[in-house]
């Protein structure tokens, strides 16, 4: 089918290429396995399925240049995997690169463009030329000279590697309407061997009857070939189970006259199976135009004598039949569409909490136990949605291998990348943001941190220096850490040319804090000469805009000659959270539940101010710094005195702990995040939006802004963004 003719290609489509992405990803994580050495054979069979099912899917919709170059990978990954070529390090550099090319052959199918007509044409070559990589696969495997056995002991017909099948293929009525064509499984099973074909049109209505599409024949192959029984239900894996009916038998030889079967008795009149009386193939060769057989036999085809009987179905299931789990796909856009719904659920059900909030549980009893029920039920929903939007990102790591490798050995350097936490889940929305700052990232640790070998063995390192890549969950947010064991950063160069750029005056004191964070300003790079890796100053503000974007912060933490460590912390969810509602003056916020600590209304024997820190806050021998938030937002009416209002204790990514004066706590509860910076303006210290029961919109807390706008407080530099009370 195609989309001339009248189909709706596009869901399939679109379809097709969400697991064409898929499984371009999982080739090269396990590509990657195999450079490095440490794949298996099971490795080399997994990308073969890859490249495989991309090709079937392709051939569905007639991309001709993607079947093309995806058969002569699979042609190449079938004979590594199946010891017919060996597999060098030049073989293993050569998958990895034509794994980049049928991703570009794959992202053209999906733009609808065409790529140059050599483009990927010197790995096609390389892939064919590796020895018995482009052989015919009906070709016998040559045989070593050896001295003739007595004629007694002639070899075993099974030493040639040939075994005879016989498959049956029975589609649906509905097959073609999924986009599967049989005459490319056909041609598919004519490439693994020397194919009979027999048709069966008992099942095709006379024309006047006919549904163009509806499938009616059916098939019976013989086929003869050096391939095993996976290879060929590879063929048929897009039709089996709910489409279609496979099953495939190895026929036995008779095992007659001379003992070896190789002058077998022919079978006896009666048990021979009746011939067909087409005679020979006609028309397009695959039994589709035949003539039509005599109604006895219609739907016999010509059986070996005593073959192997047809497993029963629950045998054929368990020797290799379709799996099928429990999973469906679902557009983004769907998943999103309920995900906000499940968030004006919550806003609801806080209002229904906020109006029923003077009634008794004497005078109203079912009401409040019906509330209660529904705010439970509500955050359960809640929590199985956002676990539906979560995924591994195992799949963004799977890109650092190749990364590392190739830019090392661009750079001259040598590095190793540790990687842990692969199957941390993190919302979808964050996962998608986080791609292009961890690329910054691990090409910034190899091109800026690691030193060269000479260099690093110069200075008692050893030569290959080590990269780290980390994610786990910590205090309800996730936490991803790149770090490495180069040189660290050089403050004394980055603080000179932030004064030679204008982002700083000269003769201004900053902290090393303070220092290694101007790597973040917009076009600043310490590079001495632009290069295709760095120089133009772009790469760490990206890392920057995107982590803020979701909600998140980055931290950076370098000792010198000892290296460096970056820290983003990111929200699990782009959606709903947990709060504290407090309030400051007439005004209300809420506080992330996950960063608070605890609350407190101090003695005034610990709150006191000191000389260059400003108020702080004496608990259990430990000096906190108070942060006044009426101070920070310009709030009127607001409680000043510590000792009258409340503190709460907050606890920031970087293990920092602030107290917050507010008046007082109005309670916890679950809120839905509204963007600021696309409904509004981005505002400094906050970090979102929420809109409270009684229809109110409340400011969401930024922890870690707040804390550097403290800090900023204490030294008199004034604010130059919006306040939070404008």
């Amino acid at each position: 089918m195609s989309d001339d003719q009248g189909y709706d290609l596009s869901q399939f489509k679109a379809t097709y290429f969400e697991e064409c992405a898929e499984l371009l990803a999982s080739a090269e994580e396990i590509l990657s396995r195999i450079h490095d050495g440490s794949g298996t054979v099971e490795d080399l069979n997994a990308v073969f399925r890859c490249v495989h099912s991309i090709k079937g899917g392709a051939g569905a919709f007639a991309f001709d240049e993607l079947v093309h170059f995806a058969h002569v990978f699979e042609t190449t990954m079938d004979a590594l995997r199946s010891g017919r070529a060996d597999l060098s390090t030049h073989v293993a550099d050569l998958l990895v690169r034509g794994n980049d090319v049928l991703g570009d052959f794959v992202r053209a199918a999906q733009e609808g463009v065409a790529l140059p007509a050599d483009h990927g044409a010197d790995v096609l070559a390389q892939m064919a030329a590796i020895p018995d990589g482009n052989a015919p696969a009906t070709t016998k495997p040559a045989t070593a000279t050896a001295a003739p056995k007595p004629a007694a002991e002639p070899p075993a017909p099974e030493d040639n590697g040939f075994k005879t099948y016989s498959i049956s293929f029975l589609p649906t009525l509905a097959m073609l309407r999924t986009g599967n064509d049989p005459l490319l499984m056909i041609r598919e099973l004519a490439a693994l061997g020397d194919l009979d074909v027999k048709v069966d049109r008992s099942k095709l209505p006379p024309l006047t009857e006919m549904d163009p599409q509806a499938s009616y024949l059916s098939w019976t192959f013989t086929l003869i070939t050096d391939r095993d029984k996976s290879s060929i239900a590879d063929v048929f894996e897009f039709v089996e189970g709910d489409t279609a009916t496979i099953t495939i038998t190895e026929l036995q030889p008779e095992v007659e006259g001379d003992g070896w079967g190789l002058f077998a008795t022919a079978p006896a009149a009666a048990e021979a199976a009746p011939a067909p009386t087409g005679g020979a193939v006609e028309g397009d060769g695959w039994g589709l135009f035949e003539p039509l057989p005599a109604a006895n036999t219609a739907a016999a085809a010509p059986q070996p004598a005593k073959a192997v009987p047809t497993p029963a179905p629950t045998q054929a299931a368990a020797a290799g039949g379709p799996v099928h789990t429990a999973s469906i796909r679902v557009d983004l856009d769907k998943v999103d569409r309920l995900v906000n719904m499940v968030g004006e659920l919550v806003i609801t059900q806080a209002m229904l909490g906020q109006q029923a909030s003077g009634f008794s549980v004497e005078s109203h009893p079912e009401l409040i136990q019906g509330l209660q029920e529904l705010s439970h039920h509500t955050r359960e929903l809640q929590e199985s949605v956002m676990a539906i939007r979560a995924q591994p990102v195992k799949a963004l790591f799977s890109k650092a291998p190749r990364l590392v490798r190739d830019l090392s050995t661009k750079l001259g350097k040598q590095a190793r990348l540790v990687m842990s936490g692969e199957n941390t889940e993190v919302d979808k929305t964050v996962i998608e943001q986080l791609s292009d700052p961890l690329t910054h990232l691990i090409r910034n640790a190899l091109d800026h941190g690691l030193e060269t070998p000479e260099e690093r063995i110069a200075v008692g390192k050893p030569a290959e220096g080590t990269i780290h890549l980390g994610a786990e969950h910590r205090s309800g947010r996730i936490v991803i850490e790149i770090t490495d064991d180069g040189r660290g950063i050089d403050r004394k160069r980055v603080l000179e040319k932030a004064i030679e750029k204008g982002l700083v005056e000269r003769g201004q004191s900053l902290s090393d804090e303070q220092i290694d964070m101007l790597i973040f300003a917009p076009g600043f790079s310490t590079a001495s000469a632009v290069s295709d890796v760095s120089g133009r100053g772009v790469g760490m503000d990206v890392v920057r805009k995107n982590i803020q974007d979701v909600g998140g912060r980055v931290v950076v933490q370098s000792t010198p000659g000892a290296g460096s460590r970056f820290i983003l912390s990111l929200p699990l969810t782009l959606a709903v959270m947990d709060g504290m509602l407090v309030a400051i003056g007439g005004h209300r916020y809420v506080l992330p539940l996950t960063n608070i600590v605890e609350s407190l209304r101090p003695a005034a024997h610990q709150a006191r101010t000191l000389v260059d820190v400003g108020d702080v806050l004496t608990l259990r021998g430990e000096y906190i710094r108070l942060i006044p938030l009426h101070s920070l937002f310009g709030i009127h009416n607001a409680i000043t005195d510590p000792t009258r209002g409340l503190v709460v204790v907050v606890e920031t990514e970087g293990g920092d702990r602030v107290g917050l004066l507010v008046d007082e706590l109005l309670g916890q509860q679950q809120v839905v995040i509204k963007s600021l910076d696309a409904n509004f303006r981005p505002v400094e210290g906050i970090s979102a939006a929420t809109i409270l029961g009684d229809g109110r919109v409340a400011l969401i807390l930024d922890v870690g802004a707040i804390r550097a706008m403290g800090e900023r407080l204490t030294a008199q530099e004034p604010c130059a963004t919006p306040t939070a009370a404008e």
